[in-house]
């Protein structure tokens, strides 16, 4: 292994470095600083974030600057605010003793006519969000003409952000005599895209394997009913009494619910979602930085950027659509050399997701068994044990009072003491757990098992052959039928555009199983009642929707049948034709009050940005 002074580091930011605990070269760093200091050198770097990747670009591109020359010489692309000032405070720390060099961070959120000032001013570096620099380059207040170094951080992030065509106008405007450097954990189509179009002969470093996981990462899955999802995501809490880390949810109603759960239940908790303002992200991620709050609960696209290095775990509230944003969201632990946690906390239907994610990571995720209330009390236990041993004692300040306290206390010999102690301390988890039903984990066997199990009790009337075929939902759905089916028109997306029409706010949809006259469709137990009451009473062009919990009574033949389906054949080919105006009509051009069930595209966005 090389040393920085062999990578040809130059003096002045050896000695900022070696001041910031820098002691070798991460692997990373040796491969790319050599490349970044020549020139004419074109590289593309896959490694995950914790890898020392910002100092392996900044090293380089800050000992390339003229100071002497006020105008941007390097500018550096990121996805978000938090990076972005994050990057712009460790290029400051190692050009600590390179006098008037002048970096500027670029983003939205922060007065962009202070922006401006200090533009004019003369800067050296830029580190910018895509969207505010575009901003700034329409306004004509920053120049791009004599960039020499281009880095694209987190390439595959700002393209899954939509950034795209603000990158490619970016790009544009910098001279094509540069060196480019794009960053990425994973090496999507769109990124391949950029590589053709603005690099020259890219030189490929990757550290580890493509898209895979970061070694020093554990990835363990609890398989549970989806109403038990908090219960155990509270006992995985629990079970790491010092656990400092990230919950990830899919939209910002379900990160605001959890959070808002945690913090009634006594929790170190918060949440960071789209909806927060710029003032109330900054205020969490202080408070989550100096460690007051343990768990941030938050969405993607909220926790994009954030480098906070000392994680210790990574939970998955259900696994993500994405591949990628796995990866990306578990290599928020486990960085700097560090060992990390990922948890994800899945229902059956995710399995596939399971063994996907573990081709793409190289990495074979743990089947992890649920801490009972013995296992987690004991654990927090010696966890209360440790802090009063490690506790610092201030002599000083206790020694007037200490003779009070040995006096009010000698009744009690040392091991009453210490029960007393921990006692006061550890009672209310006791007392929780004493009770406390157990979370069972399940798997494919026990799946099937209760299903089977469930399908004879339900189906005693052999005569009904839908029984056990149509009516047993998945655990912790509710299996509903509705009057309307495959003769009206209906697919599975007019249904979900149909449930969506008349239920606001996020419903999950389970299985949908359309028949000839009839439908059936899973949602969450949860939300159960409230779909029933919203769509019930609906109407599309004067016929109302009946929405009912399926019952093995109600099969094809059944109660159900005969109360919606059993028109006369002239009735249903009324209904037939009628119905091609009404779930159909994409080509006849319907008019929207004859597609009720159908959002605007307005809408829609709408929609899609509020809890998505």
């Amino acid at each position: 292994m090389k040393t920085f002074e062999e990578l040809g580091v130059a003096p002045l930011i050896l000695q900022a470095i070696q001041e910031m605990g820098y002691e070798s070269p991460m692997p990373v760093q040796e491969e790319v600083i050599p490349l970044l200091l020549g020139e004419d050198n074109d590289v593309i770097a896959l490694a995950q974030t914790g890898t020392g990747k910002t100092a392996a670009f900044g090293i380089p591109i800050l000992q390339k600057i003229e100071i002497g020359k006020y105008h941007p010489q390097a500018l550096i692309l990121c996805p978000t605010r938090e990076l972005c000032l994050q990057i712009a405070a460790d290029l400051n720390d190692y050009s600590k003793y390179m006098e008037d060099l002048k970096i500027l961070p670029v983003y939205g959120g922060s007065s962009i006519e202070s922006q401006i000032k200090t533009l004019k001013r003369g800067v050296h570096v830029v580190v910018a969000t895509p969207g505010r620099l575009l901003d700034l380059m329409n306004r004509k207040t920053v120049d791009l003409g004599m960039i020499r170094n281009v880095i694209l951080d987190e390439a595959d992030e700002m393209l899954n952000m939509g950034f795209s065509d603000s990158i490619n106008a970016i790009l544009a405007e910098v001279p094509e005599s540069r060196n480019m450097l794009l960053f990425s954990a994973t090496m999507p189509q769109g990124i391949a895209g950029i590589t053709r179009k603005y690099m020259r002969d890219p030189k490929e470093i990757v550290i580890g394997k493509k898209n895979e996981g970061n070694k020093n990462i554990r990835h363990i899955y609890y398989m549970v009913r989806a109403q038990d999802k908090y219960l155990a995501l509270k006992r995985i809490a629990d079970f790491y009494p010092n656990i400092y880390g990230i919950v990830f949810c899919r939209t910002r109603k379900e990160t605001q619910e959890i959070a808002d759960k945690l913090i009634q239940d006594g929790y170190n908790a918060d949440s960071l979602h789209g909806e927060l303002s710029q003032a109330q992200r900054d205020y969490v991620m202080q408070k989550f930085r100096i460690k007051n709050i343990q768990l941030l609960v938050a969405t993607d696209v909220a926790a994009r950027g954030l480098d906070v290095d000392d994680l210790t775990h990574v939970i998955n509230y259900g696994l993500p659509d994405e591949i990628e944003s796995y990866t990306h969201r578990s290599g928020r632990t486990g960085r700097a050399g560090k060992t990390g946690i990922s948890i994800s906390i899945c229902h059956i239907k995710e399995k596939g997701k399971i063994k996907e994610i573990e081709r793409i990571i190289n990495k074979k995720f743990e089947k992890g068994e649920m801490p009972d209330g013995k296992a987690i009390c004991e654990k927090q236990l010696f966890s209360l044990v440790d802090e009063i041993e490690k506790v610092k004692v201030n002599e000083e300040e206790i020694e007037s009072l200490m003779p009070s306290i040995f006096r009010k206390l000698e009744w009690l010999d040392k091991e009453d003491i210490i029960k007393r102690v921990v006692s006061l301390e550890f009672n209310r988890m006791i007392d929780y757990y004493k009770d406390a039903d157990e979370i069972e984990v399940i798997d494919e066997t026990s799946s099937r098992r209760e299903k089977r199990e469930k399908g004879e009790k339900n189906g005693k009337n052999e005569g009904n052959r839908n029984s056990r075929k149509s009516f047993n939902a998945e655990d912790g759905f509710t299996r509903f039928f509705l009057n309307f089916g495959k003769v009206d028109g209906l697919y599975p997306n007019n249904l979900i555009e149909l449930i969506n029409k008349c239920v606001p706010g996020r419903v999950t949809i389970g299985k949908i199983d359309l028949r000839d006259n009839f439908s059936f469709f899973e949602v969450e137990e949860s939300e159960a009642k409230r779909v029933a009451d919203r769509m019930n009473g609906f109407e599309i062009d004067g016929r109302r929707i009946s929405v009912e919990p399926a019952q093995s009574s109600k099969g094809e033949g059944g109660k159900n049948r005969n109360k919606f389906a059993d028109r006369s054949t002239g009735d249903r080919k009324k209904w037939k034709s009628d119905s091609k105006s009404r779930f159909n009509d994409r080509e006849t051009g319907g008019s929207k009050s004859e597609k009720p069930w159908r959002r605007s595209s307005s809408e829609r966005q709408a929609r899609k940005k509020r809890y998505n």
